[in-house]
């Protein structure tokens, strides 16, 4: 059965319980409820979790919750993040370690109207750029800077306009581009009337900027406690085969999304079209971080300039050994 419980930072939380209580588990997310985590709620749903042994809770994110925050003040443990946000958390001495990559591709683009002018990178500079914060910023910086753009505002730089987890800057005529996903923003602006002609994309990607997205991290000293690192086992064993399922089939788990979405925010075409999307991005993915991949987010952060992500190669950020046993 489906058992409902309020999560102090994260709102409506969700869990299913056996007949037996499971290990309990909790997951916060880096946003709210959506496909982007559909191999989460398929776990859950499915069943998945529980024949592990496990009470999956799983934290819906927001605008106002920082998944970090969250994981070091003991509400998760487990969180979804950016590796670029994780890394610069754990520079600043927040301890989280990648456990398991279950994205393979980034899905980060900037859109920018047409007929702004803009063809290539090389016509951001004198334009108004759209980009998040809370540390979703740093691959755009980073791109900037291998780019040897200013983005100050100053005379052939960009002018940078903290975006809002929206697209109205471009459609309001706020910002010439503004940051989107491939499989959420870009279709919002489409939605909203615009045509795909009407636009120009840059696929992070594309550029060679391209960071690791939605890994999943816990605490450096957890991994030290066997208990919790068989949990952590079972946990990836159960979520990746969620992943695989959903992707496997697209539109019943985006229906298993939306019925977990008490917000009632999400519509059906709008889901089954983001896990179309983010099937692109996990498939090939078995839940193991690439060494390659990391290194290569690493190098993109560091490759700042003068102010980069984060200023040295970091120790001890990632691990094989949850996913080595769960690939067992």
């Amino acid at each position: 059965m489906i058992k409902h419980a309020m999560g102090a930072l994260a709102g409506l939380a969700f869990s299913v319980s056996g007949a037996l209580a499971g290990e309990d588990v909790t997951l916060q997310l880096k946003w709210v409820t959506q496909a982007q985590f559909a191999g989460y709620y398929v776990a859950l749903e499915k069943g998945f979790y529980e024949e592990e042994g496990l009470d999956v809770t799983i934290k819906p994110g927001g605008p106002d919750i920082a998944p970090v925050q969250v994981l070091m003040g003991g509400g998760a443990d487990v969180m979804i993040d950016w590796m670029p946000s994780a890394l610069a958390a754990r520079e600043k001495g927040s301890p989280v370690v990648n456990i398991a990559q279950p994205f393979k591709r980034s899905g980060m683009m900037l859109t920018c109207r047409a007929d702004s002018g803009i063809k290539t990178p090389e016509d951001f500079p004198g334009h108004t750029l759209g980009v998040w914060f809370y540390g979703n910023e740093y691959p755009f910086l980073s791109w900037m800077s291998k780019l040897g753009i200013p983005t100050d505002g100053s005379e052939g730089g960009v002018t940078v306009l903290k975006q809002g987890f929206n697209v109205d800057p471009i459609l309001q005529g706020q910002a010439d581009c503004v940051s989107t996903m491939t499989y959420n923003e870009y279709w919002q602006i489409i939605d909203a009337g615009l045509k795909p002609e009407d636009l120009v994309t840059f696929k992070y990607e594309d550029q060679g900027v391209a960071t690791l997205e939605d890994g999943l991290y816990v605490l450096e000293d957890n991994l030290n406690d066997p208990e919790f690192a068989d949990r952590m086992v079972r946990f990836v064993r159960a979520s990746m085969k969620g992943w695989k399922w959903a992707e496997e089939n697209q539109d019943e788990a985006a229906m298993i999304v939306l019925e977990y979405d008490e917000t009632g925010a999400q519509t059906e075409a709008h889901q089954k079209r983001m896990m179309g999307e983010i099937a692109k991005l996990t498939a090939g993915s078995n839940g193991e971080l690439d060494p390659a991949d990391y290194q290569r987010t690493v190098d993109t952060l560091l490759g700042g300039g003068s102010d980069p992500v984060i200023t040295k190669e970091p120790e001890g950020a990632w691990t094989h050994a949850i996913t080595d046993k769960a690939l067992q």
